[in-house]
């Protein structure tokens, strides 16, 4: 076997080769964190493992604006395995083709399952969560949601123990994904 058929079907980490987002060839590492074979996915859109079609939209447009710049990508977002699971996943993509980003290239996908498990949030407390990483007080929060400061420490109260964190600076690293 040549060796860069054996490193890419080989690798630690999952690894597709897409073509306008649509699956081309994938590694066992990619079967095995979304389930199944790597026969499986050629001609699978990635859309499919995306938690729904706003978000695949949404992550697709901010990939191509900083691939135009960069050729590359890379974020942490929840994906869909083939269950229906939801689960974090490290997502990197190197474009082979820069005049058209989507056109072809490499993505990999690592599973954090193990390092970040996924915590079911309302919409309310995602939007608290959300504004509390970007630094806000909850003087600010409740300002910016029509809602009174009390009722925005009772989020993050509930925040603080559905991710069982002591102190609001222990929630913002866990939010973030920030070691410990």
């Amino acid at each position: 076997m040549e060796t860069e058929k054996l490193a890419f079907d080989h690798a630690p980490v999952g690894l597709a080769v897409l073509e306008h987002r649509i699956i081309r060839t994938c590694n066992r590492q990619f079967a095995a964190i979304f389930g199944g074979d790597p026969g499986d996915y050629a001609g699978v859109p990635l859309a499919r493992f995306y938690p729904s079609i706003e978000d695949y939209r949404r992550i697709g447009s901010d990939a191509l604006a900083v691939m135009r710049e960069t050729g590359r990508y890379a974020d942490e977002r929840v994906m869909r395995r083939g269950s229906g699971a939801l689960f974090w996943c490290r997502v990197r993509g190197q474009s082979l083709t820069p005049d058209a980003p989507f056109a072809r290239g490499i993505w990999s996908f690592a599973d954090l399952s193990d390092e970040r498990p996924l915590v079911a949030l309302t919409r309310r407390e995602r939007e608290v969560a959300i504004l509390t990483c970007r630094g806000l007080t909850s003087k600010e929060i409740g300002l910016e949601l029509g809602l009174s400061h009390r009722t925005i420490e009772v989020y993050r109260a509930r925040l603080l123990e559905k991710f069982g964190a002591r102190k609001l600076a222990e929630l913002v690293a866990k939010l973030s994904g920030m070691p410990l």
